[in-house]
């Protein structure tokens, strides 16, 4: 580069870097709106969390109640077969006791 060739700054050309760039409220007033918009995404996004949660807490319970549910019917289920097995038997011996 040479030397002397630099544009020499005035008041004027000063004034008109400033306002290409917006100005102090401008910006704060962009940052309040960027903030503003976070704040609304996180108060949805913790809004769906407890939701969400909320929905696990009531699946969990459902599925407790479905596991008691359960096993109170492999317990009928075996006392059904154990019956059934009594009672079978106790026509087998009735047949066996018949004369013939």
């Amino acid at each position: 580069m040479c030397y002397g060739q630099h544009q020499a700054f005035s008041r004027d050309s000063l004034s008109s870097s400033t306002r290409q760039q917006p100005p102090a409220t401008e910006n704060n007033n962009n940052a309040e709106d960027v903030v503003d918009n976070l704040r609304d995404r996180l108060a949805d996004t913790e809004a769906r969390l407890a939701r969400a949660r909320a929905r696990e807490a009531e699946l969990s319970q459902r599925l407790e109640e479905m596991k008691r549910f359960v096993s109170v019917m492999e317990i009928l289920e075996t006392y059904l077969k154990r019956r059934f097995r009594e009672h079978q038997e106790h026509v087998d011996r009735l047949f066996k006791s018949l004369p013939a």
